[in-house]
């Protein structure tokens, strides 16, 4: 998938579950939360054990609290269909949202999601997945 990807698996025989983002590249990162870190006692650096393998199920997005208040407040019609698209297409709708630079432009994006949803859009329109052709998506830099 050049998309976001869910997998779980183990480090160092930690469990876990994660979303692969797409790096821009054509490939994926993986993101270490500081408490799967601790949990399976690595350092940056480390040398690890890594397994993963396709989720079975995806897993639920959190929703932003800016998003949540505009949901709460929209119409029922807008609830019933953020409710019923896919996990995936939810995911799609809060990274565009919060890829956003500016404070404008995600509130910008909040309403026209919750319009766009109004009128029984399942998907957000014009938006890389992949982030190879928009350069939206990348990788953090290793610090060294």
């Amino acid at each position: 998938s050049r998309g976001m990807t869910a997998i779980e698996g183990t480090i160092n025989g930690c469990p876990f579950q994660a979303v692969l983002e797409p790096d821009g590249q054509r490939s994926h990162w993986l993101k270490v939360e500081r408490k799967l870190a601790e949990a399976t006692g690595a350092e940056a650096g480390d040398v690890v054990t890594l397994e993963i393998a396709p989720a079975a199920e995806e897993p639920e997005p959190t929703i932003p609290g800016d998003l949540r208040k505009a949901l709460a407040a929209a119409t029922p019609k807008t609830r019933k269909l953020w409710s019923d698209i896919t996990t995936n297409a939810r995911r799609d709708w809060i990274h565009w949202i919060t890829s956003a630079k500016q404070p404008e432009t995600r509130a910008r994006r909040i309403k026209n999601a919750c319009s766009m949803l109004s009128a029984g859009k399942r998907r957000v329109c014009c938006f890389d997945r992949s982030g190879f052709y928009s350069k939206s998506l990348s990788a953090p830099k290793a610090v060294t």
